[in-house]
């Protein structure tokens, strides 16, 4: 898992040691430029070396501690059979293939997985979620282009009650005309789901995408603003240098950041660990 989530992290990785001073002490100075490169935002860099020893020389477990206290938020436990998850982001965050992955590791973990393709404003996501199920021999319920997606996502609850399946997973409409229509669609899904069984969805997650660095903050918190949110995935880390952005989402939206997409396989998603995650920024810097 340490060896995968450093692989998946390279670029970033390499923001820390490309920057870092050969054969030097890391100061307070050095520390903040090579943070910033990572695109932790400014303020988390001043704050983490406010609260920091007052010695100049930074020591490795003083700032694996501090940087530690930025993931504190826990998910909600909720059991249910099926799960519902509703999953929310823009088109081109990568959220069709985070549903495909997280379909793919529930399966591996012996778990039984049906999808809901209810992205029905884009003819595209449909087909795309339609190839995912067939690839990964998981049941989908999907119709056509422009039909209510709260029917959709009722129907994939309905069957997953009737089948006994382990977690439903319903995929949403990334960008409608504007803002209030995406709204009231997601408010109607959540609505319809909670008829369709009772406390459903069961977890709202929005999918971020990783090498938008820390202008993501502001997209997660329209969404958080639209329907609130219960955690967040962030897709295409191997891909970016900016994984140092983790800080500010996780602070600034006070939510967990439930997975981390490192790679393009169905197999590249992993559970976010946040002693594994700043242990390995800690290694790089240090």
């Amino acid at each position: 898992m340490f060896s995968f989530l450093k692989k998946g992290l390279e670029k970033t990785i390499s923001a820390f040691t490309g920057s870092k001073p050969a054969d030097k002490k890391i100061t307070k100075d050095i520390l903040e430029e090579l943070l910033l490169e990572a695109d932790v935002p400014y303020e988390i860099v001043q704050e983490i070396i406010y609260y920091l020893p007052p010695r100049e020389i930074v020591d490795k477990a003083d700032l694996s501690r501090v940087m530690q206290t930025y993931f504190m938020y826990d998910s909600k436990s909720i059991e249910a059979k099926p799960f519902v998850m509703m999953i929310l982001g823009v088109n081109g965050a990568g959220k069709t293939t985070t549903i495909a992955k997280l379909a793919n590791l529930f399966k591996s973990n012996s778990k039984s997985v049906i999808l809901g393709a209810s992205d029905t404003f884009r003819a595209g996501a449909i087909e795309q979620l339609r190839q995912w199920a067939t690839r990964l021999e998981v049941p989908i319920i999907a119709s056509s282009q422009g039909h209510d997606p709260a029917a959709v996502a009722y129907d994939t609850i309905s069957s997953a009650v009737a089948k006994g399946i382990d977690y439903a997973i319903i995929d949403t409409a990334g960008r409608l005309q504007n803002q209030k229509n995406l709204a009231s669609e997601l408010e109607k899904i959540s609505r319809i789901s909670d008829k369709a069984l009772s406390g459903a969805p069961h977890q709202k997650i929005l999918i971020l995408d990783g090498t938008q660095g820390s202008a993501g903050v502001a997209q997660a918190k329209a969404f958080n603003e639209i329907i609130k949110v219960d955690g967040v995935i962030i897709t295409k880390l191997d891909g970016t240098a900016k994984g140092g952005a983790l800080f500010g989402i996780a602070r600034e939206l006070e939510l967990p950041i439930l997975y981390i997409g490192v790679g393009e396989s169905k197999d590249d998603l992993i559970k976010f660990n946040p002693k594994e995650f700043v242990d390995t920024i800690c290694d790089a810097i240090f």
